[in-house]
């Protein structure tokens, strides 16, 4: 056996990758080889070539290539990206071929015929970034090639890139693209995923059953998220082992976002990392690391399943908003408007809930049925009725349990629909029948952090305060960046406060103000337990917050808005009237 001499060397490296590769070999298998071989003696080896370039591996799908010079690397990417017009002038439109290249220079390893290093790494992943027919660079190999050929790149900004610990600065040239891509699926009206297989970065290849686990779990929890698209596991794994750009397969699969990862595991110990991808611009949403003993194999599983599920109903719902706030308004449909509305909806503040409901009207003129603008309309109405917000409280009750059970009649197995009804049927104080529309929703969704957060809600209301830490505790770890978490640090404040833990009770309320400061009702509730825990000099300013955002407040209309058991309310008019608040 010969013995390869390993040498490493700081070069430019190029990544060349065909896009659509797949998609091509499916229409032709043999022409498509063909056609390639053909691209790579007319045209990309004279190339390289020409600018003393040299290719070091080839792929089915593509090439690793080093340069010298940056700029001889750069000269000889435009020189074959201009030559593809040509080329694909002479095939049919069916067996266009598109390539994008990727740039950069750093360090390589040589070993016989394979090439290794962080610097191949940061090329093939500039390269997923890259537009089809365009070229990216890394900030990097754009110092070095800035203003030494004839060629204006644009920054496009940090990424983050898959299994590169740091942020990459990318460069593209041209900023559109230069020829067509091949066609995309119409994507759904909900957010729609695919869970990728994971890349199995342990040393040995029998760990693939544990990262394909993962990948199963991960899709069986996202598909009870009625609320999203998700592509089946069949699908999902046709690309397990396939070097493809990610903004392909979001264009043949027709989804919006990719959840794609890795699994590590060694000396003991295992390491999972998760990152949610937006297909249509390649822009890395939200990511995390998850570590473990070796023996706690499945459980880790078990736990990233629940943590992950949960965070990316925010993570996709954020996207998603502001995917729709991207839209002219000509082209704004029913979801879209529903998209606008929920960032108001969940600000729980007078004014936002007046914005949101315009947007939900919008929607329903062009839908009237479309059970998602119902639901936020409901919920919209019940904050009115619990937050104060109306001198006609049963009304605003009323409209809401009107508008969540026509929401309801039309999915009636949609978690957060059935959660919206719960909520309406607890202000309404239908306890019995919350209970059975939250708890119904949980048995659809596990991860409904919302309905676990209602539930708390509920054990709150029915001054059950230690089940309530628990409800709330569990929609915290299972959705840690959720918007609405400053509810559930307020839902554990009333608990301590049913409890009489007024210290507690009194931080945690302040603590939600600092997260969200224009929730004025929140005042009402603190007042009273800074009050009951000794502290009148803060007790007064709450009050004198209070009536700021409800000049006309008197102890009728506090327990008339309010869910607590009249017990509870009683235990903190109490207090209200010491500081002053009248009766009627």
């Amino acid at each position: 056996m010969v013995a390869h001499r390993t040498q490493r060397q700081l070069a430019a490296i190029m990544s060349v990758d065909v896009v659509g590769f797949s998609r091509l070999m499916g229409v032709d298998e043999e022409g498509t080889l063909e056609a390639l071989k053909r691209l790579r003696q007319t045209i990309v080896s004279p190339q390289v070539t020409n600018h003393q370039g040299r290719i070091v591996k080839l792929m089915g799908d593509g090439a690793i290539i080093i340069f010298s010079s940056v700029v001889d690397a750069v000269s000889a990417g435009i020189a074959i990206q201009q030559a593809m017009n040509d080329f694909n002038n002479e095939i049919s439109f069916e067996h266009t071929i598109t390539m994008r290249i990727g740039i950069n220079l750093g360090d390589v390893i040589l070993e016989g015929k394979d090439i290794y290093g962080d610097g191949v790494n940061v090329a093939a992943r500039i390269q997923e970034v890259c537009t089809p027919g365009g070229i990216a660079l890394s900030a990097t190999a754009y110092e070095h090639v800035n203003g030494k050929v004839n060629a204006d790149f644009v920054d496009v900004g940090e990424r983050v890139l898959k299994n590169i610990t740091r942020k990459i600065r990318v460069f593209r040239w041209p900023d559109t693209q230069t020829t067509e891509s091949p066609p995309r699926l119409s994507l759904p009206d909900k957010p729609s995923i695919v869970v990728l297989p994971f890349d199995n970065m342990s040393n040995d290849p029998d760990q693939d059953y544990f990262a394909d686990g993962v990948v199963e779990s991960l899709t069986a929890a996202l598909s009870r998220i009625r609320s999203f698209f998700v592509i089946a596991r069949n699908s999902a794994f046709a690309y397990k082992g396939r070097h493809m750009n990610i903004i392909d397969i979001g264009r043949e699969l027709g989804v919006g976002y990719l959840l794609e990862g890795s699994v590590q595991r060694a000396s003991g110990k295992l390491r999972i990392t998760v990152q949610l991808v937006e297909s249509t611009t390649g822009a890395h949403l939200w990511a995390e690391k998850y570590d473990g003993a070796d023996s706690e194999l499945f459980d880790l599983q078990d736990r990233i399943t629940e943590q992950v599920a949960g965070a990316l109903q925010p993570s996709i719902q954020k996207a998603e908003i502001d995917r729709a706030t991207r839209k002219r308004p000509h082209d704004m449909g029913a979801y879209d408007y529903a998209m606008r509305a929920i960032r108001h909806v969940w600000m729980q503040d007078q004014e936002e809930s007046a914005v949101a409901l315009k947007l939900l009207e919008k929607s329903l003129a062009i839908d009237p049925d479309y059970p998602l603008a119902l639901a936020l309309s409901a919920w919209c109405w019940a904050q009115h009725s619990v937050y104060n917000w109306t001198d006609d409280i049963e009304s605003a009750k009323t409209r809401a349990l009107h508008l969540a059970e026509k929401a309801a009649a039309f999915s009636s197995d949609d978690p957060l629909i059935l959660s919206v009804l719960g909520v309406v049927h607890t202000f309404a104080r239908n306890h019995g029948t919350a209970r059975i529309m939250l708890e119904r929703a949980i048995k659809l969704d596990p991860n409904a952090a919302w309905a676990l957060s209602r539930l708390g809600w509920l054990e709150v209301y029915a001054d059950r305060p230690e089940a309530a830490f628990q409800h709330f505790e569990h929609a915290i770890r299972l959705s840690p960046l959720d918007p609405m978490n400053f509810n559930n640090l307020v839902g554990i404040a009333s608990a301590h406060q049913i409890s009489g833990d007024f210290s507690a009770s009194a931080n945690l309320f302040e603590r939600s103000l600092m997260e969200r400061p224009n929730a004025f009702w929140i005042y009402r509730n603190l007042a009273p337990a800074l009050l009951a825990a000794g502290r009148r000099e803060d007790a007064e300013a709450a009050k004198n917050h209070m009536l700021k955002a409800y000049p006309a407040m008197t102890i009728k209309r506090f327990k008339d808005a309010m869910v607590f058991s009249p017990k509870t309310l009683e235990g903190m008019a109490v207090y209200l009237r010491e500081l002053g608040i009248p009766e009627e």
